[in-house]
């Protein structure tokens, strides 16, 4: 075992005079108690492969005789009735308040990134959803009311938002995260952050830093990105949250990068996120990391180099039970681990209690009544739903026309299934999954449920067709026979959302391809041949391959800046047959919409609500292009030195509507400084018959850098609703320095030179373009 080259000791903030009194009476054993958790209900329940190798054979009891940190999933760890549990927390705190010696409360944390993970409790939309919308505020407005339901239930701290950027579709965690731009993923999750600590619950960020950027899309894999990766296009998002948002708590990435685990690598939880952005909350170790330094990187010998190594890199509190940090004291007392060390994050812990109000908290009354799931979560969890929808592809087949439509064939494994709405930490996924007899014990009406009540004349049949993963065709007939029968088809393929195994996308559910599982496509195909018109609903937790059902792009579209002569329109794949050959009539795509996301597809569809969503991920067209991101220099691209490509089938930031938008008159000063703020204006017209929704998005590119640069990065976006026919004008106010990068220097910095600026449908339509010069 090799030491941190330094025992990382940062200075504290000031601390309050009750905490530092605190801190002066502690004993060892109580200093080492508020930095552990406790899973008091787990059971023999395991949640992730190597979480029961060593888990502790410490009884609660005994753990918590001189207090305790945190509370580990109170709510979320079995279907308990919630004002019940309510109950045992308020007795329990009280508990500890009267019988240990110092009557410290403890830190109840649960998941939240879908809603407060816990029965009854509201869900929405995942977090690949909130990308879609492009609606910051909106994403704030849900971070708000999980974060109120949280802590009508004592619940002190969210293990949410996830801040990793999407570097590859084939990682299991991309339904967790936001976008695979930097920029969307840091003002989203920022605004979620101010939404739930507006409640007075701390986020969490999750998971610092380049867990999503692992070799082959694989969980836990190895991390070989160069620092410049790491940070023009890793870190920005934390920093954003950490420094816009005022995040109090972070959470370790469980990766190495270049061979360093991130939970011993005090470069990351000292130096980046203490020394230099300022961060003094605390760092919380995701769940049995601590531990894994020992059992997986294999860079600690036993438990007690674990808990040094991470201690000393930054991590305050270990979780979710104690397993390392428990030889804190004998390491203290033998010499091992300066007591200093020991203290700053006993003094971290302390106060965050303190800002909490836990030090002078009130259990004596519980709550008598709560509603998880009331009609305003409802209609927060619709909102978001309608505006997270991409119109991937529609010949006018949408909205569907009631009086011409009567008979509907609603087909696919996902159509009538409540679980594939949701993601893979829902609860009903993440925890009902193990209780199938328990109810879910909110409404989840599927799509079939809402087409049936937003189309009361129709007749509206149902086959499932196919499961999303076996090779089963028995249903295809029924299918088939269904779709002939109708006006029109309506197939809902996708995902299933678990964990390690158990579904198709989630924590663990790593893939080799990028095909819609089992034999999903072979069922749309077979549905498409009877010649009914089809509209495809693909219900997902990532991004799959689906060119063989849109058609080609074409419209005004700029070209990429390239090598040859290189369109940005995406090819083509396959023989000329294959593209000619019968497809959908419109696609939509739609990231785990949530409980409402049946009733907003069924909006969508009749044209109550018009789409306006936009791809927060590219489109791939294979997967074997990956890793792939719209954020590549141009050798990244599409080019005449290679015969590989990997143009996406749809760019990031492609999205249609049930009208169309035209962009022009962009206009920037001629020059800049580098500390300024850009003033960018553009006028966006709808120049159908509908009103509609645009997502305004401003993107840049610098001709000439010392370093290889994207060919576009996005540098701005806004929500805009214009009426049919009307035109409004569009104002960015964009810091320059959202154009710095990493020099050859390692300095990041805004370099002089001429940059090109565009606005258009997508990150490769040049429709409007402008260009200054950072002097």
């Amino acid at each position: 075992m090799k030491e941190n080259s330094v025992l990382q000791q940062t200075p504290l903030p000031r601390l309050s005079h009750r905490v530092e009194a605190l801190l002066a009476q502690m004993t060892l054993e109580e200093k080492q108690s508020q930095l552990v958790g406790f899973w008091v209900d787990q059971g023999d329940e395991v949640v992730a492969p190597l979480s029961g190798e060593k888990k502790s054979s410490t009884r609660y009891e005994e753990a918590s005789a001189h207090g305790i940190g945190h509370l580990t999933r109170v709510y979320g760890t079995r279907p308990v009735d919630p004002i019940e549990r309510a109950e045992w927390l308020w007795a329990e705190q009280a508990r500890l308040q009267r019988e240990t010696r110092l009557g410290i409360p403890a830190i109840v944390h649960e998941e939240c990134l879908t809603g407060l993970a816990a029965w009854k409790a509201a869900t929405f939309p995942t977090p690949l959803a909130w990308g879609a919308s492009f609606d910051p505020a909106l994403v704030e407005e849900v971070g708000a009311a999980i974060g109120e339901s949280m802590r009508a239930l004592g619940i002190h701290q969210g293990l949410a938002p996830v801040l990793d950027v999407i570097r590859d579709p084939r990682w299991g965690r991309v339904d967790e995260c936001i976008a695979e731009d930097p920029l969307v993923v840091g003002t989203i999750g920022t605004a979620y952050v101010r939404g739930l600590q507006s409640t007075g619950v701390h986020a969490t960020l999750k998971h610092f830093v380049g867990y999503s950027a692992s070799r082959a899309g694989r969980n836990h894999a190895p991390v070989h990105a160069g620092p410049r990766e790491i940070e023009d296009v890793l870190l920005p998002p934390f920093q954003m949250a950490v420094q816009e948002g005022g995040a109090r708590s972070v959470m370790n990435s469980y990766t190495d990068i270049d061979g360093v685990p991130v939970g011993a690598d005090p470069r990351y939880l000292t130096g980046v996120l203490r020394e230099r952005w300022g961060f003094d909350g605390v760092v919380v170790s995701d769940y049995f990391a601590v531990d894994f330094l020992r059992s997986m990187h294999r860079v600690a010998a036993d438990s007690a180099d674990a808990a040094r190594l991470a201690l000393t890199a930054g991590i305050d509190v270990e979780l979710p039970s104690p397993d390392a940090y428990l030889t804190l004291a004998e390491q203290v007392r033998d010499g091992r681990l300066p007591e200093a060390v020991l203290d700053q994050a006993v003094a971290r812990v302390l106060s965050q209690k303190e800002e909490l109000g836990l030090l002078d908290a009130d259990f004596s009354t519980p709550p008598a009544s709560v509603d998880l799931d009331s009609p305003a979560h409802r209609a927060l969890a619709g909102r978001l739903a309608e505006e997270s929808v991409v119109l991937l592809s529609n010949d006018g087949i949408l909205p569907l026309d009631r009086a011409s439509r009567p008979r509907i064939a609603v087909i696919g494994p996902n159509a009538d299934s409540a679980e594939a709405l949701m993601g893979c930490y829902s609860f009903v996924n993440h925890v009902l999954a193990h209780h199938p007899q328990v109810p879910a014990g909110i409404e989840l009406p599927t799509v079939v449920d809402a087409l049936r009540a937003e189309f009361p004349d129709a007749v509206i049949t149902h086959a499932v067709g196919s499961d999303v993963e076996s090779e089963n065709r028995s249903g295809f007939a029924s299918a088939v026979s269904d779709a002939e029968a109708a006006d029109v088809a309506i197939v809902v393929v996708g995902d299933r959302a678990g964990l390690f195994g158990r579904g198709t996308v989630g924590e663990g559910n790593d893939v080799e391809s990028l095909d819609l599982p089992g034999v999903q496509r072979e069922l749309v195909e077979a549905v498409v041949a009877t010649g009914t018109p089809v509209v495809l609903i693909s219900m997902t937790g990532r991004p799959y391959a689906l060119d063989w059902a849109l058609p080609p792009r074409t419209g005004a579209v700029g070209a990429i800046v390239g090598l040859g002569a290189v369109n940005s329109a995406a090819p083509s794949s396959g023989t000329a047959d294959a593209a000619d050959a019968p497809r959908p009539a419109a696609v939509l795509q739609t990231f785990f919409p949530g409980e409402e996301g049946g009733p907003a597809l069924a909006r969508l569809l009749s044209g109550r609500v018009s789409p306006s969503g936009r791809l927060p991920v590219s489109l791939p067209r294979s997967a074997g292009a990956q890793p792939y991101s719209y954020l590549h220099p141009v050798l990244g691209g599409r080019a005449d030195v290679t015969s590989a490509d990997p143009t996406p089938a749809r760019p990031f930031g492609f999205g249609l509507a049930y009208t169309a938008f035209a962009h022009d008159d962009l206009t920037v000063a001629a020059t800049a400084a580098a500390d300024e703020v850009l003033r960018v204006s553009v006028r966006v017209r709808n120049t159908g018959d509908r009103d509609g929704v645009d997502v305004v998005q401003l993107y840049a590119h610098d001709e000439v850098a010392s370093v290889t640069r994207p060919v576009a990065q996005l540098i701005g976006f806004q929500r805009v609703a214009v009426a049919a026919g009307a035109a409004e004008h569009v104002t960015f106010d964009v810091p320059a320095d959202r154009l710095a990068f990493t020099g050859t220097d390692g300095i990041r910095r805004v370099e002089p030179g001429r940059f090109r600026l565009w606005v258009g449908s997508a990150c490769d339509d040049e429709e409007t373009v402008a260009t200054f010069q950072i002097v």
